[in-house]
């Protein structure tokens, strides 16, 4: 915790505050895409897409899960997806799901969760769509193809949004799956014909 909060001191002098870069970003935020994914501290999607200040809009959770419209009045994840579309303007979406996820993880072995009541809550929003791609001895310690299919269903979840759905049939939204697997850097886009490929840079 030292380095972080040192590094935090230091921030305002290691950028260039003066910039005009950061000037514009006191006149307002207009980023180019929303960035659904998930809160493992391995994820960094300003790291991952090179993005500055401004670029991106965030929204992180335990499996990068969009809830189903209208299940929760109160939302966080319904606020900022409402948010970015109707107030922002954002007209790309990514949802990014990754290798070696915990969220999945846990599903995939049917760990026991009794401790954590939230976080058990939480995945059973996940597990339905899940469940033909859940075997309980999956021999593939990345996860690729359950965090690929939950990658699948998060944007179709996200569909059902009002504000989504008509930006979509309005030819205004454009929606993108990634898989990121941490331990090589490589990123997996979804295809128009619903596969996942690596894409040559």
């Amino acid at each position: 915790m030292k380095s972080l909060v040192e590094h935090a001191r230091s921030f305002r002098y290691r950028a260039d505050f003066a910039s005009d870069e950061y000037r514009k970003l006191a006149e307002g935020q207009f980023p180019e895409a929303l960035f659904i994914t998930c809160s493992d501290s391995r994820v960094i999607p300003a790291l991952i897409t090179g993005a500055r200040p401004g670029e991106i809009f965030e929204l992180r959770n335990a499996g990068n899960i969009v809830p189903p419209h209208g299940m929760h009045l109160v939302s966080g994840e319904a606020a900022t997806v409402e948010y970015a579309l109707e107030v922002l303007g954002v007209r790309d979406v990514v949802v990014c799901g990754h290798s070696h996820c915990g969220a999945m993880g846990a599903l995939e072995s049917g760990a026991d969760l009794s401790t954590l009541p939230g976080v058990s809550a939480w995945l059973e929003l996940a597990r339905p769509g899940l469940a033909p791609e859940i075997t309980g001895g999956c021999e593939d310690p990345s996860l690729r193809g359950l965090a690929q299919l939950n990658v699948r269903n998060q944007l179709s979840a996200l569909t059902d949004y009002p504000a989504a759905r008509r930006r979509l049939e309005e030819g205004r939204l454009r929606l993108h799956g990634w898989y990121y697997q941490v331990d090589t850097g490589e990123l997996w886009e979804l295809d128009q014909d619903g596969r996942f490929r690596e894409h040559p840079c």
